[in-house]
């Protein structure tokens, strides 16, 4: 009988096909005995062990996943989540997943836009760091020791527990992890004043690629360099953050002031662009777009200028009416608090307890992020194009924050850590369009949208590189080869975007501490070995 050629290759690519199946099926059994087996030896309980055959293995998984997008789209699921209690069982981790070529992700407060610490492309396990979120503030040195499973409302809680007059900065959000935050760079509220929140990290514990922990001193300054700003998951796992805390006065003001079309909101926007980086550092004055109904149901911009001020309204209300005017703030606008009460009106839950922090819950929904620095106002003419980019998704769909710089953040080099975005940028960018799960079979024209939005922007914003920030996670700039090595040219495309020139020296670093590539994901720093 005569056999042809392509019924032989046909058969022979099955057969790769199961013979790879079962390959596959192998390592993770032997991982998850591995897995057990370094447990005992430490003395630790397998009850942090979520395979899919336990109960609870889906909520641990959906319960910190704050983008549905990503996992929509995936076709991979962790085959095990570990959520660590003790140092010794992320060793173990390190140590059975190198012994097996399971991939590793590590996982803090599941906000990263692109779900990189919660999908993969390949068989992968997840080390949530859920139940490592101690916190511990000392008032007399001004300092804090955070562990990285802790969310930022945590960590604003807990140092007001202590002081009404100290603080950190860092973003507003409180169900974001510390550990991506702060290894990302971290903006917030006082940051026009006090700098991201990687500027006070002053020490840290890391676990390298070969189960080792490391304080600074014995990690070294070229990693410790790294991981303030240059994506801590590239260079091991960071298991805590020492950060410098930050004095503030006991009250501080707030307003939340809006304008639409035909309250001259273009003009006010316009000129805000001239304000904004240059007024008061004690002033962050955040300005959020949006497309919605007026009061005779005809589309409109509305325009919230979103603001805190580190001091009493008297001392506010001068600065404004001298330097933005054209904005028409008045005492009633504002209100003076407790820096900590301005973390929940800031989150969205003014009124509410401060407990509020505490709530882990996330908001689950689908939606593409995107981000660009600006250098030079954006003429008028512009802002009415993006008004109209705004009126083409369904009101309050879609909406673009304007987040200023200037103050010190100009001041600190832009090598000092390797977020580089400091003198000359305006303000950043901040592009997001959401939408429900009922609409998700139709995700793709929001996808298309922001993408023909963001390409638009390219004239008015930083170019050579076109500068993005690291924690608005961004695939759509770039990524590294999902199975491979990565070329320093592939990810130079979008390593340049985040850090800027930093980016070599970030890539000489991984080089030295992760030379094998243990630590890697579609955006992760290559080592100088795979040029």
């Amino acid at each position: 009988m005569q056999i042809s050629g392509s019924f032989l290759t046909f058969s022979l690519f099955l057969a790769f096909i199961l013979i790879s199946r079962a390959s596959s099926a192998h390592n993770k059994n032997d991982f998850l005995e591995c897995l057990n087996l370094q447990f005992q030896k430490s003395n630790s309980e397998s009850d942090s062990i979520y395979t899919p055959q336990n109960a609870s293995y889906s909520s641990v998984l959906q319960s910190t996943i704050r983008n549905l997008r990503p996992a929509s789209n995936s076709g991979q699921r962790p085959f095990v989540i570990i959520t660590p209690e003790h140092e010794s069982q992320i060793q173990a981790a390190i140590y059975c997943s190198k012994k097996y070529g399971i991939q590793l992700k590590v996982r803090s407060g599941g906000h990263d836009y692109e779900g990189l610490s919660y999908i993969s492309q390949t068989p992968f396990f997840i080390v949530d760091m859920r139940n490592l979120r101690s916190i511990s503030i000392d008032t007399e040195k001004n300092t804090a020791w955070v562990q990285t499973g802790a969310t930022l409302g945590e960590l604003y809680y807990t140092i007001a527990e202590k002081s009404k007059t100290l603080a950190f900065t860092a973003g507003v959000c409180p169900t974001v992890g510390v550990g991506g935050h702060f290894s990302g760079g971290g903006y917030g509220m006082m940051s026009r004043k006090h700098g991201i929140a990687a500027d006070h990290i002053i020490d840290a514990k890391l676990i390298d690629a070969n189960g080792q922990i490391h304080d600074r001193e014995s990690m070294g300054e070229d990693l410790f360099w790294a991981i303030r700003g240059g994506g801590g998951t590239s260079f091991g796992i960071v298991l805590s953050f020492k950060v410098k805390l930050i004095v503030i006065p006991e009250t501080v003001t707030v307003f939340n002031v809006t304008r639409t079309l035909d309250q001259n909101a273009t003009q006010i926007v316009h000129r805000w662009q001239y304000v904004a980086h240059k007024i008061n550092e004690n002033l962050l004055l955040r300005l959020f777009l949006r497309s919605i109904n007026s009061s005779n149901g005809k589309r409109t911009i509305r325009a919230s200028f979103t603001s805190l001020y580190l001091g009493p309204v008297d001392d506010l209300l001068p600065i404004m009416q001298e330097k933005f005017p054209e904005l028409g703030l008045v005492k009633e606008d504002c209100t003076e608090m407790p820096w900590i009460e301005s973390t929940v009106f800031f989150a969205g839950f003014r009124g509410q307890s401060l407990d509020v922090l505490l709530n882990r819950t996330q908001v689950f929904v689908y939606f593409k992020g995107k981000s660009d620095y600006v250098k030079q106002p954006i003429p008028e003419y512009g802002l009415k194009s993006i008004w109209k980019f705004l009126n083409e998704e369904d009101v309050y769909r879609a909406e673009l924050q304007f987040s200023p710089y200037g103050g010190i953040i100009d001041d600190i080099s832009e090598s000092e850590i390797p977020f580089p975005h400091r003198s000359g940028n305006i303000f950043m960018i901040h592009y997001i369009v959401v939408w429900s799960e009922e609409e998700n079979a139709y995700s793709q024209r929001h996808i298309n949208w922001i993408r023909r939005l963001y390409s638009f922007m390219a004239r008015y914003v930083s170019k050579s590189p076109r500068e993005a920030y690291f924690n608005y996670r961004d695939l759509d700039i770039g990524i590294n080869k999902i199975e491979g090595n990565t070329s320093y040219k592939q990810a130079s495309v979008w390593g340049f975007k985040y850090f800027n020139n930093n980016f070599r020296r970030l890539v000489h670093i991984k080089n030295k501490v992760d030379p094998t590539n243990f630590f890697r994901n579609e955006q992760s720093i290559p080592p100088v070995s795979l040029w």
